[in-house]
């Protein structure tokens, strides 16, 4: 039995613009309802679970967030296969499907005064519904973008993937925002949190409507015969690009979690939830121009110094910024405007915005623009080290794997270790670029053709 179907190549249709921003946009939204909850993690706590201690509930409720993380291996491996087998298209408008249920599970289940323990049970099978979802959209989508991209613009094609996964923070960030500054602390707890799982659950038929227009980017004689027969050929001849894929990956997943988890962190800390919500917000936005930086960089210089020399760089900056954050996170949350022309010219008060909230915003920015330079070209640089009849599920599969080890696991962690020292959330971060950049000096592209 043949691993693959033996039939007469026909010509694959050019693949539009239009049909790259639906790849783009769908992974936005999937990406979006999956990594929202972290934005509202400590609101979650408060609805979910039982107790008065605030700082075991928020410890539930990260775990929760964890657990997410536990079925992304299974979708990428079910789903990554699937797309391998059937074609990029299906396995696109399922994710997006999948992934819309499990945020309108989140949302509307009640709380646990309601439901008692169902609540948090609920809570649990959304989430694993998510992860699912989100396991099977990365290799699918990303090899998506790859295989309609010319050779010379794959890493700024595929860095869709990173971009896309920023505008997903930028907007949830952002509705985090808009509710911290129009409802009331009261309101936000009991009630507003919920709005963005139930916008992220209507805007999925969007989705799902423009990547059912997508056309195909592999061919019926590129495919597998079965779903065991793409996972067998990725274990024997391409394990080695999986487990260093893994830790180039390790390296991206825990910064990114760090990032994210900066709201609630400085929450934590007593800043005010106006700073804190916008610490994750301004991340994000600055890191779509190092994004951009890095991809372009990755198709006009060899890939692997720009990887190599970009996480350096971040690696070396990691340790003094927390330096400084670690002196300033426990500044009052409302002292002396910075911008008090702006204050008096527009009626709002803007005393949050002192000078110790603009330098952690500042500095978390700075770190957050130096860390996406080195991403720009790493989704190129993971897709090219399979050929095109395991892309998807290889891709899929490595970040599933690694996500769930490192992203599950990054935010209870530095929220324990923070109890202990402030600066741990820097040395993990250090830890997990060191092996990732070792992992990058490692990796051999495929040499056959794509």
């Amino acid at each position: 039995m043949t691993a693959i179907v033996a039939e007469t190549p026909v010509a694959r249709p050019e693949i539009s613009t239009r049909s790259i921003i639906a790849v783009i946009l769908g992974n936005w939204f999937e990406f979006y309802d999956f990594i929202v909850y972290t934005f509202f993690a400590a609101m979650i706590a408060e609805a979910f679970f039982p107790g008065d201690d605030k700082f075991l509930k928020l410890l539930a409720s990260l775990i929760t967030f964890g657990v997410g993380f536990a079925t992304r291996p299974l979708g990428a491996a079910m789903i990554g296969a699937y797309a391998d087998r059937v074609g990029r298209k299906a396995a696109l408008t399922l994710t997006l499907l999948l992934m819309a249920i499990g945020s309108a599970v989140v949302g509307l289940t009640p709380s646990y005064a309601s439901i008692g323990i169902w609540a948090p049970i609920c809570l649990l099978i959304g989430r694993l519904i998510q992860g699912f979802s989100c396991g099977g959209e990365v290799g699918p989508a990303t090899t998506y973008l790859m295989e309609a991209a010319p050779a010379h613009r794959r890493a700024a094609l595929t860095s869709w993937q990173g971009q896309s996964q920023q505008l997903a923070t930028i907007s949830g960030a952002g509705l985090g925002v808009i509710l911290a500054f129009t409802l009331s602390h009261d309101d936000l707890f009991s009630w507003g949190w919920r709005v963005p799982f139930l916008v992220g659950t209507l805007i999925a038929p969007v989705g799902l409507y423009i990547r059912s227009q997508l056309p195909e980017t592999i061919e019926k004689s590129e495919t597998h015969e079965s779903g065991t027969a793409v996972l067998w050929e990725l274990l024997r001849k391409h394990s080695r690009a999986v487990v260093l894929g893994m830790f180039i990956i390790c390296g991206g997943t825990v910064s990114t979690y760090v990032f994210n988890f900066m709201t609630t962190y400085a929450i934590t800390q007593g800043v005010s939830v106006k700073v804190a919500t916008l610490l994750t917000f301004t991340a994000a936005l600055a890191s779509m121009p190092g994004l951009w930086l890095g991809a372009k960089a990755a198709d006009l210089l060899p890939r692997k110094p720009v990887l190599v020399v970009s996480r350096i760089v971040f690696i070396a900056a990691i340790y003094p910024v927390w330096l400084v954050i670690a002196t300033i996170h426990g500044s009052p949350s409302c002292g002396p405007s910075v911008v008090p022309a702006l204050e008096s010219s527009t009626g709002l008060d803007l005393c949050w915005l002192d000078a110790s909230a603009m330098t952690l915003i500042g500095l978390n920015m700075g770190l957050s623009f130096l860390f996406s330079v080195g991403i720009g070209g790493s989704y190129a640089f993971l897709t090219e080290a399979f050929p095109k009849a395991v892309r998807s599920s290889g891709l899929a599969i490595l970040y599933a794997l690694a996500v769930t080890i490192f992203g599950g696991t990054t935010q209870p962690i530095i929220l324990w270790l923070s109890k202990f020292d402030p600066l741990m959330p820097a040395w993990y971060q250090i830890a997990a670029n060191v092996a990732a950049t070792i992992a990058v000096i490692m990796m051999v592209p495929h040499k056959e053709g794509t």
